[in-house]
């Protein structure tokens, strides 16, 4: 345990400034291995290619080429006289010499007694005993064996393996100098940011930080300045709905303050009493303020849970969810009748959010509709993997001035004003809506009325439990 504690020290000891010189170093040296792998193998290539070219083309000047004759009588090759860089013979085909050029004679083994014999038109070797490279070709009913020493070659690449080891070594010595500077000048912002990011955790000061420069760096601290500014902006939102819950609550509590009052008052003694009549309207005017404060706790209370992440998405069957709200509004929307359409839809997510979403739809469309009045209901899909259910009503409708803003919180029309209500129905649906990847629309329907449209992701198919 104590060692893989100091291992997890020894880890954290390493700065990013390290870690750029040692990634840099790497990266060069990495890249310096491969090209001067890939050049050492292509210049050894052509360096042995060149050396078989040569013996090929050695061997053709000696066949083809023409023939001298001594005073002797002795005919041999004009090109022999050429060549002193390579060591010649002819072979019989019993493995004895017929002639050779010099001191030295060339290897002889079963590929060149094979020359010889016609069994092989040509036969090339590397030699590992002398280390040379030996070529055979027929000749004269015989075999022209030549053979070149390799040594030059391999003192060629070992000199170029030198000279790619050196240039890689300053290569990388290079790059991790480089490194360190650019690490060292680059990060800078970095520590800016840092210091930035202590500054706002001691102090909470969300003041966007300076940006020089249009890099990676300074795209980096631009996005913290849009995160700073998207907390700022949840703050402000934040406090804005609490000044307007405040607001909101204001009114109820103060007309409840004033009823209570009222009523405690004319039960003192030696102070007018009030009649049966006014005592039953102070009592409806509580029950009322009751109910609308009780209902504007209850929406505060689901907009903050709309507000809240998901946590858990289950099968949702939109029609049953549908039904199951309808059940709710019929009970209160008098006279009010529903025209319903709905097709099928399934998506994953949250029942409870989307039913509340739904009945608020549906006691929007029921408190504007007039008497006798139907509100339609429509559920089907729109392609593209979204379907739309829109509810629609014969109410006012919706004026140009308000349809910007019938989805804010407490937002309400000045016909709504007279209603009962708190302005949170509508934003409880826009939240339930985005938060399963959908959106609200409003506009007028057929009848002059509102028309409210939320779309929803899903599928017409049932989704598997």
């Amino acid at each position: 345990m104590l060692i893989g504690g100091a291992v997890r020290a020894g880890r954290q000891r390493v700065s990013l400034r390290s870690r750029v010189t040692w990634l840099a170093a790497s990266c060069v040296a990495g890249a310096v291995a491969l090209v001067s792998l890939g050049a050492y193998w292509t210049v050894r290539e052509n360096l042995y290619t060149q050396v078989d070219e040569g013996l090929v083309q050695k061997a053709s000047n000696v066949v083809d080429g023409p023939l001298l004759r001594e005073q002797s009588g002795v005919t041999y090759p004009a090109a022999l006289v050429t060549l002193s860089d390579v060591e010649i013979a002819v072979v019989r085909a019993n493995g004895s010499l017929e002639m050779q050029v010099g001191d030295r004679v060339p290897p002889v083994g079963n590929g060149e007694i094979a020359v010889a014999a016609g069994d092989l038109d040509r036969n090339l070797r590397t030699d590992p005993k002398t280390d040379q490279r030996v070529l055979t070709v027929p000749y004269n009913g015989n075999a022209l064996v030549l053979a070149q020493s390799l040594g030059p070659t391999k003192k060629q690449l070992t000199d170029l393996s030198l000279v790619l080891f050196l240039i890689g070594g300053g290569g990388v010595l290079v790059a991790a100098a480089a490194g360190t500077a650019v690490a060292r000048t680059g990060l800078r912002p970095v520590q800016r940011l840092n210091r930035a990011t202590e500054r706002v955790a001691r102090t909470g000061d969300l003041r966007p930080i300076q940006v020089d420069g249009d890099d990676e760096l300074a795209k980096l601290s631009h996005s913290f300045n849009l995160m700073l500014a998207a907390v700022a902006d949840a703050q402000n939102r934040q406090r804005q709905l609490v000044a307007d819950a405040g607001h909101e609550l204001r009114t109820p509590l103060t007309s409840l303050r004033t009823n209570l009052e009222l009523l405690l008052s004319a039960e003192k003694p030696n102070t007018p009493q009030l009649s049966e009549e006014d005592r039953v309207d102070i009592h409806d005017d509580l029950r009322g303020q009751l109910d609308e404060l009780t209902q504007l706790i209850g929406d505060l209370v689901e907009l903050a849970r709309e507000d809240a992440p998901v946590l858990a998405h289950e099968r949702v069957d939109m029609v049953e969810v549908v039904e199951q709200a309808l059940a709710r509004a019929r009970r209160r929307a008098g006279d009010v009748h529903f025209e319903v359409d709905l097709q099928p839809w399934f998506l994953f997510g949250e029942p409870h959010a989307l039913e509340r979403a739904v009945l608020n739809l549906l006691d929007n469309a029921v408190k504007f509709s007039p008497a006798d009045g139907a509100v339609r209901v429509d559920l089907r899909p729109a392609g593209a993997g979204y379907a739309f259910l829109q509810v629609a009503d014969a109410g006012p409708g919706i004026t140009d001035t308000d349809l910007p803003h019938v989805f804010d919180r407490f937002y309400r029309s000045d016909v709504a004003r007279t209603l009962p209500g708190s302005g949170l129905g509508l934003a409880i649906v826009k939240s339930a809506a985005e938060r399963h990847g959908g959106a609200v629309f409003a506009g007028r329907s057929a009848d002059g009325g509102a028309l409210i449209a939320v779309r929803l992701p899903g599928t017409s198919e049932p989704i598997p439990h």
